[in-house]
């Protein structure tokens, strides 16, 4: 039997397995290939970003590791992306920061616009890529001290309050080129390292800033407003302004996307479990798949039971349409091409996990006050072939079955990643 018998052999042998559970398992591949995963373009650069100006990273964030072949350059990171996303099956988006524009001389973040992501923009149409966007509120002089758009000096706020404005619009600007909505996410480090004396007033004035930045009523058609809630940062150990409280009602009231972290939370909380209960009472929500170890660490993505529980809340509550689904981690030490792969593929294979369970058939059961048969349909399915239907997937979709993209990897940091090293920008 050659490679492809096999792999068709198997797959027939799975699809039959589902069928007797009531699974379709051609319509879970149809319906996968229409869920993009949003690709974060800062695991390729080590959140260096594109401004040149030296700064460091800072407020809150922390890269580790000095593996060789870190982009450089605009285009140095674009064609580490291409080389990503010819090892992920399924078409997918990439998340850009607002450092990440391409810069003749020195811009503020106040002056960015839509000019300086005007290469990415045409460079997404090429590749088929829709993007994301994220105002860039670190690795900055004004937020040297921790603060941003809750800082207690108005003008510093001010500038801030600008730079959102102004990412709005690219994010809009991005939209609109692409002819899909834009998620444009708002993440502050604001907070104190030691107790405060006032956790009031920079929360009033938080909630003043983000209010100037959302005046301007933009279309939903171009680009979707999203703010992320934090437990703790590196400096804001006592005390982040921008809690997940304070943005839960936030979003609630200005009936705005809520984003939740996986890493963003303690460590005995899950996102999982938040989904179902946010999603009643805002219209959509950003998801930020991470995998944080003992803190908000924003490990590469594994085959976590998290990673498949939130797949399945996702699907089980009938939210595809509603949640859309990004990546955030940043890891210095191992191939950064290999990084987005391992991460983003996990996330597809989770989701494909979720789309093969007989979901009406395990909520009958509860429904039914059933919970032996709940129980039980839920352990077989852990043991089912989704292996075999995921492989399958994957030769369709013409990216590496297996393991195999990891020579593709290899070769690729060889001819291309290793050379910079030596070479100048």
């Amino acid at each position: 039997m050659t490679r492809t018998a096999n792999l068709d052999h198997a797959y027939q042998l799975a699809r039959e397995r589902y069928e007797s559970l009531g699974v379709d398992v051609d319509a879970a591949l149809d319906r996968l290939k229409t869920i993009p995963i949003s690709l974060h373009c800062w695991q390729g650069d080590d959140v260096s970003g594109f401004e040149g100006t030296g700064a460091e990273l800072g407020s809150g964030l922390a890269v580790t590791g000095n593996y060789p072949g870190r982009a450089r350059t605009p285009d140095e990171l674009r064609r580490d992306l291409e080389m990503a996303y010819s090892l992920i099956p399924g078409t997918h988006r990439l998340n850009l920061h607002a450092s990440y524009g391409e810069f003749s001389g020195a811009v503020d973040r106040d002056q960015v616009s839509p000019e300086h992501f005007r290469g990415w923009i045409d460079w997404g149409k090429q590749q088929g890529v829709k993007l994301d966007f994220n105002p860039t509120y670190f690795s900055h002089p004004k937020a040297d001290d921790g603060f941003t758009l809750s800082h207690g000096d108005p003008g510093i706020r001010q500038f801030w309050i600008d730079h959102g404005i102004a990412c709005r619009n690219i994010a809009a600007e991005m939209g609109k080129a692409q002819q899909s909505p834009c998620v444009n996410n708002i993440w502050v480090p604001d907070g104190y390292k030691d107790m405060p004396a006032s956790r009031k007033l920079p929360r009033a004035r938080l909630a003043e800033s983000l209010d100037a930045i959302f005046a301007e009523t933009l279309d939903p058609a171009c680009v979707l407003d999203a703010v992320e809630c934090k437990l703790f940062g590196i400096g804001s150990e006592s005390y982040v302004v921008g809690s997940h409280e304070f943005y839960l009602g936030y979003a609630i009231s200005r009936q705005k996307l809520l984003c939740l972290d996986a890493g963003h939370f303690h460590p005995t909380e899950v996102i999982s479990d938040k989904i179902s209960s946010v999603l009643m009472y805002v219209p959509e929500l950003l998801l930020h798949v991470s995998r944080g170890v003992r803190w908000d660490s924003d490990h590469v993505v594994t085959f976590t039971d998290e990673l498949q529980a939130i797949m399945q809340e996702i699907v089980r509550g009938d939210f595809i349409d509603r949640v859309h689904i990004g990546l955030d981690f940043f890891d210095a030490s191992i191939n950064r091409v290999a990084a987005w792969a391992i991460g983003t593929r996990n996330a597809v294979k989770a989701m494909l996990v979720a789309l093969l369970e007989p979901t009406e058939r395990l909520q009958k059961f509860e429904c039914e006050g059933d919970f032996t048969s709940r129980l039980a349909l839920m352990e077989e399915l852990k043991s089912m072939p989704f292996a075999a239907v995921w492989d399958q997937y994957c030769e369709s979709m013409g990216v590496p079955v297996g393991i195999e993209w990891l020579e593709k990897v290899k070769a690729y940091e060889t001819a291309v990643q290793s050379v910079r090293e030596s070479e100048p920008v």
